[in-house]
């Protein structure tokens, strides 16, 4: 069976996207919504801004940098990787993971795409080639790298002992973190056409829980790699193939036993942790992560709504649509308030409460594909062209 991945949500962030009638038989134009004007309530000021290589450009990624210990770690498409003091942004150290330097190197690009996950002494990273990497987060030197089964577009995720990654051809694997060893595999259904953009799987209680492209939520005993159950939350209809995209791109959430998951053009889903009955369901579709904080849900949807739910049930709290078609990055909670940023390279931040506008950045102008990242008391995030911004309030 042909597998097929595409990049919707990054036809969506141009401003004008016109011609789509190879989706719908009917011409088509979605507008990204105008700068909504915002009467500044604070200004939070910028720390220090550092380069990292060139960025994701106008590729696909799931790069962002981590934080641990008062370093960030960040990265470039290309191969570089680098770790800077939080609080001044000085380079501490950095490793080109291209394989070759010089003029021609960018023709042997590592293409890095999976994130960046920090645990212990090692940095973990995955790539379009399916290779996995451990770097010494004291030097950048490779402790390991492992070719996996897929092209790695997902942050990897340690648990027990494990190094989880879930590769764009619908397999979950286990790798063990002292050597990188694959442990296990387990391959989940996979349509034949999809997002691109696999979903980083939650654990909790010795399972792994996951979303896949074909709608369904699964729950995997981390020790053996078995299945435990699978809950499908979003039924493929619709007149065309975009119409029956039914990906859960997104890392599910577990909070008091209760799993929540969202799928693209399905719903925002409630499960019991143990046994995946659906415990409630809400009709809205996205591919962010989203967060779940003191009884409420909040999240982006296919749209670029922002909204907030409750927890218990779904019901809606309030919904900002001031942000449509502007290809927001996932949602983050930083001092107290939502901030998301979006393709123009602006930063929005909202009060939780009621999701009015309380502060507005012009950061950067090549856009972010990302959400922010934070770190202690400090919000980092990464432009497209690969600069490190990191603020405070």
């Amino acid at each position: 069976m042909e597998l097929r991945k595409i990049l919707l949500p990054g036809l969506i962030s141009v401003t004008l996207l016109s011609g789509c009638s190879w989706f719908s038989g009917e011409e088509d134009v979605v507008k990204m919504s105008p700068l909504p004007k915002v009467e500044n309530q604070f200004t939070p000021k910028q720390l220090w801004s550092e380069s990292v290589g060139d960025g994701v450009g106008n590729y696909y990624s799931n790069l962002h940098p981590a934080w641990q210990d008062n370093f960030i770690y960040a990265a470039d498409r290309f191969g570089v990787v680098k770790a800077l003091n939080a609080t001044d942004g000085k380079e501490q150290w950095r490793v080109d993971l291209s394989g070759k330097t010089g003029f021609f190197s960018k023709n042997h690009s590592a293409m890095l795409s999976g994130g960046i996950t920090a645990a212990g002494s090692l940095l973990y990273i995955g790539s379009e080639h399916g290779i996995v990497y451990a770097l010494d987060s004291s030097n950048g030197s490779v402790a390991w790298k492992t070719q996996a089964g897929g092209e790695v577009l997902s942050r990897p995720v340690v648990s027990d002992g494990l190094v989880l990654i879930h590769t764009s051809n619908g397999m979950l694997q286990a790798l063990d973190t002292s050597n990188g060893t694959i442990k296990w595999t387990v391959n989940l259904d996979e349509p034949s056409l999809s997002l691109r953009g696999e979903s980083a799987p939650s654990t909790a209680f010795g399972a792994a829980i996951v979303g896949g492209d074909n709608g369904r939520v699964s729950a995997v005993m981390l020790n053996q790699g078995q299945i435990i159950w699978q809950q499908r939350i979003s039924q493929p209809s619709g007149a065309t193939e975009i119409d029956r995209l039914a990906d859960v791109d997104m890392t599910p959430v577990i909070v008091n036993g209760v799993v929540y998951a969202l799928a693209y053009n399905g719903d925002l889903t409630a499960l019991d942790l143990r046994s995946g009955q659906i415990m409630w369901k809400r009709e809205i579709g996205g591919i962010h992560d989203i967060i779940v904080e003191n009884n409420h849900i909040y999240l982006v949807d296919q749209n670029d709504r922002v909204d907030a739910l409750s927890a218990d049930g779904g019901v809606s709290l309030w919904r900002q649509s001031g942000l449509l078609h502007r290809n927001l990055t996932s949602p983050v909670l930083y001092d107290g308030y939502l901030v998301v940023g979006d393709a123009e390279g602006y930063l929005h931040w909202m009060n939780t409460e009621d999701g009015r506008f309380v502060a507005q950045q012009n950061v950067d102008s090549s856009g972010f594909q990302t959400e922010p990242v934070v770190a202690g008391d400090k919000l980092v995030i990464q432009s497209k062209d690969g600069e490190v911004y990191v603020f405070k309030r």
